[in-house]
C-alpha cells in the first residue's frame, strides 16, 4: 500500500492509519511525505523505517521487481 500525504492530511492520523493497515494484514506500506521529503516504510513485525529524501524505494522482499522512482516527486 502506498499513501501520498496531501497538504490537508494530518501526519499523525495518516501514520495511525498505516499502523492499522499493517495490523489488519497489509504486509508493506509506504507513506510518502513530499513536504518533509521522508518516506516511512511499514511492515509486519518491524519498526517503522524512515528514509530521508530517497531517490528510489523498492518493494523489499515482498515485491522484488517493484521500484518507485521518487526523484520526480521531490
Amino acid at each position: 500500500m502506498i499513501e501520498l500525504l496531501s497538504p490537508s492530511d494530518s501526519l499523525k492520523t495518516t501514520q495511525e492509519n498505516m499502523k492499522e493497515y499493517i495490523d489488519n494484514g497489509v504486509r508493506l506500506g509506504l507513506l510518502i511525505n513530499r513536504k518533509s521529503h521522508h518516506v516511512e516504510i511499514y511492515g509486519q513485525g518491524k519498526e517503522v523505517e524512515v528514509l530521508d529524501s530517497p531517490a528510489v524505494v523498492s518493494g523489499e522482499n515482498l515485491l522484488k521487481d517493484f521500484v518507485l522512482n521518487l526523484g520526480i516527486i521531490w
